[in-house]
């Protein structure tokens, strides 16, 4: 069985953990848990930082447990927030669980004997407790002083904090007593930003139950650049292929700097210490290849998506940035690839009327489309050989587009240069 904390040390992935929490890990197969958010309907590459942690933890014999918040989703966590979030009914809460677990399901093991994954969910056992109850038998087990000193109270004290959030840690807290006494889950695991809350899970298992429990936390992660890791221009990066299509989620990975992707790919793949080496000094002998970039890519593409949307995402790919395509290459796109394809460049629309007829070229540059601004200076773009139909260059000011230029019934390519791409696609 592989040591979990010299595999955290290697990638990474270890920030901060409870005294003897290593010596617990050696000791054999450890339950240990970490919490997912359900205030969206999909996880984004920040929460991939956590599945991986469980991941690791699953690959190096311990049982893994995705805990996730139907009830502490309903009273919003305050760690690294600057304001109150709103809060979210219960029917929506159950939509986004379900669609979490889809995606949790990609990474983690559900049928491998005694270590199998699990998915939890709090609403399960605070849907029937009462607040009386609550706040009797578990709050009396924290002082206010005691919840008062945890950052992220501090640094809401200023700007203001609900009951409602100031009460999240006891909730929180609570998750871990609960498991710990009724699912023999020994170890909690987070982001640093949740330190605050685990060791108070610990603190209730001390108090209520006279008992010891474990906490590891991983470093939240910072690009070199100072950006924040996980979104890009256009917006959060999601995995959910609706949110963030497969194309523009490769696209993340594949263009990470130099210096993060040493640190992506030993945190969001299982390539080996010795595999991740090698991949690094290929890279450093043809950096401009990215091969570090290709692999992690590849990699967590295939996870998240499938090697079937890898192998499009590459088609697509070669159609908008390679040299050599010929209208071939396109004619063997499917229509999924022509898809995404249109969603990454300018996209037309041109009625099939106009192609049945016969369509001038000139007029779709100049006037239909506004892909060129003028009619003379169309005209003066195919003098100049700069007009491609579907990779084919056009040498007459005369052309006529038609049906017979369609791919797949429905597109047609336009270039104009090397680097200005465009689809007109026909309705």
């Amino acid at each position: 069985m592989k040591n979990f904390i010299e595999e955290l040390k290697w990638r990474g992935m270890l920030h901060d953990m409870v005294p003897e929490t290593e010596a617990l890990l050696s000791k054999g197969s450890v339950t240990g848990y970490i919490g997912f958010d359900p205030t969206a309907d999909s996880l984004g590459v920040g929460n991939l930082v956590q599945v991986m942690m469980l991941l690791h933890f699953q690959e190096c014999g311990h049982k893994p447990i995705a805990l996730i918040g139907g009830a502490t989703g309903m009273v919003g966590d305050p760690s690294g927030k600057s304001q109150e979030r709103n809060l979210l009914s219960e029917d929506i809460l159950q939509y986004n669980l379900a669609s979490q677990k889809k995606q949790l399901e990609k990474f983690l093991n559900f049928d491998c004997g005694a270590n199998s994954a699990e998915i939890i969910n709090n609403y399960d056992w605070f849907k029937n407790f009462s607040f009386l109850d609550f706040i009797r038998d578990v709050g009396k087990n924290l002082t206010v002083s005691y919840m008062m000193a945890k950052d992220s109270v501090q640094q809401r004290l200023e700007s203001g904090m609900s009951f409602t959030e100031f009460s999240y840690q006891l909730v929180q807290g609570y998750d871990f007593f609960y498991l710990w006494k009724n699912r023999n889950v020994e170890l909690q695991m987070g982001g640093s930003d949740q330190w605050g809350n685990i060791v108070t899970g610990t603190e209730l298992i001390r108090r209520m139950g006279g008992g010891k429990g474990y906490a590891l936390t991983t470093p939240l992660i910072k690009k070199a650049d100072g950006t924040k890791f996980g979104k890009s221009e256009s917006g959060n990066i999601w995995l959910d292929a609706k949110r963030t299509s497969p194309y523009q989620f490769y696209q993340f990975w594949l263009n990470s700097s130099d210096e993060d992707v040493k640190n992506y790919i030993r945190i969001f793949t299982l390539f080996t210490q010795k595999e991740v080496e090698l991949l690094e000094d290929e890279h450093a002998l043809s950096p401009h290849l990215r091969g570090l970039q290709k692999a992690l890519a590849e990699d967590i593409t295939i996870r998240v998506h499938s090697l079937k949307e890898l192998k499009s995402i590459k088609n697509v790919t070669e159609i908008l940035f390679g040299n050599n395509v010929t209208k071939e290459n396109l004619v063997l796109l499917s229509e999924n690839d022509l898809n995404t394809i249109s969603q990454e460049i300018p996209t037309f629309t041109l009625s099939k009327e106009y192609l049945k007829q016969g369509i001038s070229i000139i007029d779709v540059l100049g006037e239909l489309t506004s892909i060129i601004k003028s009619k003379g200076e169309a005209k003066n773009a195919i003098k100049n050989n700069a007009i491609s139909v579907n990779r084919e260059k056009v040498s007459s000011i005369d052309f006529q587009l038609n049906e017979a230029h369609l791919i797949k019934e429905k597109f047609i390519f336009i270039d104009n240069g090397k680097k200005n791409k465009y689809i007109l696609q026909a309705e």
